[in-house]
């Protein structure tokens, strides 16, 4: 893919930050929810240990915030301007939209701060293909 080797492909497709080969979550399927925040322990490719140290991934509830205000604007947007709906109707689809995308906020916020200590290895990136 185009966008291997950056941190946006890392972040949009949950792969390992440093090979981009594997999925960090043991299931794809985020709305699983008994297993949505479920993470392999190390990237089984290049052995990258994801949870760096205790209580890692902490620090992902900040973004996640910010990627929540990102969907509930984008969601605001949609409401408002496009299907002119009144304010309480703008109000529930708000509420529906960080609802039904919860999951994928955590995952996003995961890849967002794991992305922002690791950096993509091209050297490892070569091992897995040979």
């Amino acid at each position: 893919m185009f966008l291997k080797g950056t941190k946006l492909y890392s972040i949009i497709t949950g792969t390992c930050p440093k090979c981009h080969e594997e999925s960090m979550f043991k299931n794809k399927n985020p709305y699983i929810l008994s297993e949505a925040l479920s993470m392999h322990e190390r990237c089984s490719n290049c052995g990258t240990k994801y949870k760096i140290e205790p209580s890692f991934f902490y620090g992902a509830m900040y973004v996640s915030y910010a990627v929540g205000i990102a969907f509930a604007v984008a969601a605001f947007v949609i409401s408002f301007y496009v299907f002119n709906a009144n304010i309480n109707i703008v109000f529930a689809s708000i509420i529906a939209t960080l609802v039904v995308f919860l999951p994928v906020i955590l995952r996003v916020s995961r890849n967002i701060w794991i992305n922002i200590f690791m950096h993509y290895d091209k050297n490892l990136a070569k091992k897995s293909s040979n």
